[in-house]
């Protein structure tokens, strides 16, 4: 999960001041210009509203008419709306739920539930994917949910960079299905028809469009029936983070292999 970093502090963290209050580094402001007002309301109201509209939605203006205060007022609490928006998304993400005890489940495991939760928050804030990744992650929640992938690694064989390149490899596989699912279902919701009447029309356009002389691959699929409405909704992200992780696994054992052959003394001329 990234997220966008802000302007330095000379000395600090080079985090903005909001995201300083959100670790606990600095105190957040006890009273702003109107009673009531405070940085969870002004993070809460900006959820709502890009929960309901959409991000595109989201402006200090709009917040601030929600929450019945000026603009300028919620400038005391947070800087700019780039700061705002991770604030929240750090609000929506929430912590990572706990992996599995030690010893009850190997990488493979761990990782793929690590990869399950991080999808769940995504399909429940699909908003939260439009926002620029512009950074590592910056927020509480944000390097909890890093941490605990790299976690989920741990003894797996692998050095720091392998990973690194693990983790954003996993994590760049989720948040590209979700947006995709996320579009698709907004696309049918559009329409108002049931998903396997958008299906279906999807399939007789493209079944229009193929000549299976200039087509013979995608010719053969559509006539396998493959576009069709699965019977179970998981199953496209279930088998592609089967197959991203097969490809972790190879990785794994190429490292393990070769650190048992360094172990026994072998080398490329026996041993």
């Amino acid at each position: 999960m990234l997220v966008t970093q802000g302007n330095g502090l000379p000395g600090g963290t080079g985090l903005p001041a909001s995201i300083e209050a959100a670790w606990g580094l600095r105190a957040r402001p006890v009273k702003g210009p109107r009673p009531g007002l405070s940085l969870e309301r002004i993070v809460g109201a900006a959820v709502a509203v890009a929960a309901s509209e959409g991000l595109g939605a989201v402006s200090m203006g709009r917040v601030a008419k929600d929450l019945g205060a000026s603009t300028m007022s919620l400038y005391r609490y947070v800087a700019a709306k780039d700061e705002l928006y991770v604030l929240m998304q750090e609000a929506a993400m929430g912590p990572p739920p706990p992996l599995p005890a030690e010893g009850n489940a190997d990488w493979r495991e761990a990782l793929s539930r690590w990869a399950w939760a991080q999808r769940r928050v995504f399909h429940a804030n699909l908003w939260m994917l439009r926002i620029p990744v512009a950074g590592p992650p910056a927020s509480p929640h944000s390097v909890a949910w890093w941490e605990q992938g790299l976690q989920a690694l741990a003894g797996a064989g692998l050095n720091a960079g392998e990973e690194m390149s693990v983790i954003l490899l996993v994590s760049g596989f989720v948040r590209n299905e979700a947006l995709l699912m996320g579009d698709l279902r907004a696309a049918v919701a559009s329409r108002g028809v049931p998903v396997e009447e958008v299906v279906e029309g999807y399939a007789r356009t493209v079944n229009r469009l193929v000549d299976p002389v200039r087509h013979p691959a995608l010719s053969r699929l559509m006539a396998a029936g493959a576009m069709r409405v699965p019977d179970e909704f998981d199953h496209e992200f279930r088998f592609g983070l089967a197959r991203v992780l097969d490809g972790v696994d190879v990785l794994i054992r190429t490292r393990t292999q070769g650190s048992g052959a360094e172990a026994s003394g072998a080398g490329p001329n026996g041993g």
